[in-house]
């Protein structure tokens, strides 16, 4: 896995951090589900760190309106699997699955209009 993050583009770096994110996210409610709140510790601490890294990685500048608003989201989706953590809820955590799924789609969708776009 080391490899592709080694050589891939910014935009598949970005996929490839939406997808651990979700990964981590699914694993953690399955955890929660299973009341292994090791686990559950382990795989929401791994998604809330790619949140920040996804918050931080925004650029103002070039971003704008679209940057701010995914930094809202971001922080949305880290307040609420905060907030799923200390409640042990995972609706809380399937509703972050949901967000940051709809994100990646729409992430998806636009490196794949940019792929078409260059050849």
């Amino acid at each position: 896995h080391k490899t592709s993050v080694e050589t891939a583009s910014k935009e598949k770096i970005l996929l490839m951090l939406y997808e651990g994110c979700l990964r981590n996210l699914r694993k953690s409610k399955q955890a929660m589900e299973a009341k292994n709140w090791a686990e559950k510790g382990i795989h929401l601490g791994k998604a809330q760190d790619i949140i920040n890294e996804l918050s931080n990685s925004l650029n103002f500048e070039v971003g704008g309106d679209l940057a701010k608003q995914l930094e809202g989201l971001y922080i949305h989706v880290f307040n609420e699997s905060t907030k799923a953590n200390i409640d042990n809820d995972p609706a809380k955590i399937a509703h972050c699955i949901k967000v940051m799924e709809t994100l990646y789609e729409g992430w998806k969708e636009a490196v794949e209009k940019l792929k078409g776009a260059q050849k």
